[in-house]
């Protein structure tokens, strides 16, 4: 199964009060597996970054003055997540932001049953528990060191290892299947190899199995199965 795992940074808080995102990173997985591709763009928002939002992500209005709009780089960004599932930390904030971003470029927004918030996953798992992608990391053993600022790509990066915890670790692929398939990765083509089932093993004790254990069963002084 494709999912892509995306974290957006932003303006500000929200797109209805006229706050851009600036920049998205997004992650192919296969099976809960990396592949490698990714999507990841800086955008030029037409409007001043505020303090307050620089101070989380860093971008500032000179960084970003010679970066692309969002829509020159949109059907860019379709044709990568294409019609996988969309998987988001607070996936609500960023669902939120890619829908404004793409009514401003007359594109209609994206369905909401391709929405997967690891929030939601991590209330679930761990009620209670302090569910913010640092304390996500913390609690898997996942090393953030080099997170000194949030940046799209790295919070995506990052999520995806959480995301792999949160759906049941690594061992998620072992499957007890009837028919084992497996995939390998060719640059950013998917291909299939599927292998036939090995027969079942013989678990019945042949007839000189048989023979050989009352032989030996015959050889024991007053065994105790005889009282």
């Amino acid at each position: 199964m494709r999912e892509i795992i995306f974290d957006t940074e932003t303006t500000g808080l929200d797109p209805r009060t006229g706050d851009r995102m600036v920049e998205i990173g997004c992650i192919e997985m296969i099976n809960r597996v990396t592949t490698g591709r990714t999507f990841h763009a800086y955008f030029n928002p037409g409007r001043p970054m505020p303090a307050e939002a620089e101070a989380v992500h860093g971008l500032s209005d000179i960084f970003l003055s010679d970066k692309p709009a969002f829509a020159e780089r949109v059907h860019e960004l379709l044709e990568f997540i294409a019609d996988s599932p969309l998987v988001a930390h607070n996936a609500g904030f960023d669902f939120g932001f890619l829908d404004a971003e793409l009514a401003i470029c007359g594109h209609p927004p994206v369905c909401r049953t391709r929405m997967v918030d690891t929030v939601a996953l991590a209330r679930v798992r761990h009620p209670g528990a302090k569910l913010s992608l640092d304390a996500l990391c913390t609690r898997y053993g996942i090393d953030r060191s080099h997170r000194t600022m949030h940046g799209a790509l790295l919070d995506a990066e990052l999520l995806a290892q959480v995301y792999v915890e949160l759906r049941g670790g690594r061992q998620i692929g072992l499957e007890l299947v009837a028919e084992v398939v497996e995939a390998v990765t060719a640059g950013p083509v998917l291909v299939r190899r599927e292998r036939p089932p090995r027969p079942a093993r013989p678990h019945c004790a042949s007839a000189e199995e048989l023979a050989a254990h009352m032989a030996f069963l015959a050889t024991v002084d007053t065994p105790i199965w005889s009282n």
